[in-house]
């Protein structure tokens, strides 16, 4: 018996029958022989893991501008923390931690820079119908590994897919719109549990909220630390989800729920809609705006830029022009976009 069968079998013997067996997955988009030490699942996480898009997010913004200070999350770190709060939920639900392990790492690996700002402006200037989750999955299919893609599972690629909720319900009403496994439900719950907490954390350290104008109810319910908080967060999910119809249903108690919704609203019109935060995301918008332009019509310069993101192969793979140009502005980290807007759009000292 192989490693990788070793490790299939533990899982039939130890997961409940509401997890997603690795030897179960409805495979690949192009068909590959199996490992003989990793599971589908395994191969999917490193896969993703040593990735270029990866590795950029570590210089993409969360909410606060990276260069405000090295102790604000980034898009990378914040993706860390998806992912240990999706595997511990998993573990004590005796579902596939591996399988929520992958999904978290890949679930934002299309996020522009600078945020939802660099979001909100390719909406403007590319497509109203651009969005990260389906960049996600643009990335793993076609831009990485030099217009190969990932050739990830179908379970990890729908669980990045179906990951954003926005404002919207954690779990959709229509069974379309949610992840078709336990674990991708886990993912898209976990991503939330994550920036509630964690973009409270910032926002109070950057002095944006104070402490004292978190509603005292979230306080009562859920713990005043970050740590008290994703407790009874992940808690309360495991001990209230049920099992109906021979479908797991995941869900909180009424009073973690109303207190998580209510923590929800107040970083929405305390925190992403603050003039603080709403400033430098227009000056975002401006940097991502002018450098959409300024390529649309140098094709040329674009060229070379894309051999910097090892992205080449974009140029000549029959994709309409603009969508390439929305690839690399989508792919670029914070601080690239800015040395690059400095470069092309600064006066230079003669020398």
């Amino acid at each position: 018996m192989s490693i990788r069968e070793d490790f299939e079998e533990r899982e039939r013997r130890f997961m409940s029958p509401h997890g997603c067996l690795s030897s179960r997955s409805r495979g690949r988009v192009r068909p590959e022989p199996l490992r003989s030490i990793r599971t589908a699942f395994q191969l999917d996480r490193d896969r993703i893991v040593f990735s270029n898009a990866f590795r950029r997010m570590k210089y993409k913004t969360q909410v606060f501008l990276s260069p405000l200070g090295d102790q604000y999350r980034t898009r990378l770190t914040h993706t860390l923390e998806v992912a240990h709060i999706a595997r511990t939920i998993a573990r004590a639900m005796y579902l596939n931690e591996d399988l929520a392990e992958a999904i978290a790492l890949g679930h934002d690996l299309g996020h522009t820079p600078f945020g939802h700002g660099g979001e909100t402006a390719l909406k403007e200037i590319f497509s109203h119908s651009f969005a990260h989750n389906e960049q996600s999955l643009r990335v793993v299919d076609f831009l990485e590994n030099q217009g190969l893609g990932l050739n990830l599972t179908y379970e990890v690629r729908d669980g990045i897919l179906k990951h954003s909720k926005g404002y919207g319900k954690i779990i959709p009403d229509d069974p379309e719109d949610a992840p078709c496994t336990a674990e991708g439900q886990i993912v898209r719950i976990a991503d939330i549990m994550a920036y509630l907490n964690h973009d409270l954390e910032d926002a109070m350290r950057s002095r944006v909220i104070h402490e004292s104008q978190v509603p005292e109810f979230c306080v009562r319910v859920l713990g005043r630390t970050h740590s008290d908080r994703a407790t009874a967060m992940m808690r309360d999910l495991i001990f209230s989800s049920r099992v109906e119809d021979d479908r797991l249903i995941l869900s909180n108690s009424q009073e973690v729920h109303d207190a998580m919704a209510e923590l929800r609203r107040f970083l929405y019109d305390n925190v992403y809609r603050s003039p603080k935060v709403h400033k430098e995301f227009v000056k975002a918008k401006k940097i991502l705006s002018e450098l959409y332009a300024f390529y649309l019509e140098n094709p040329s310069q674009l060229e070379r830029e894309l051999l910097n993101l090892e992205m080449r192969n974009l140029m000549n793979n029959g994709q309409p022009y603009e969508r390439v140009v929305c690839d690399f502005i989508a792919s670029m980290t914070d601080r690239y976009a800015m040395n690059l807007y400095s470069r092309l759009f600064f006066p230079s000292p003669l020398v």
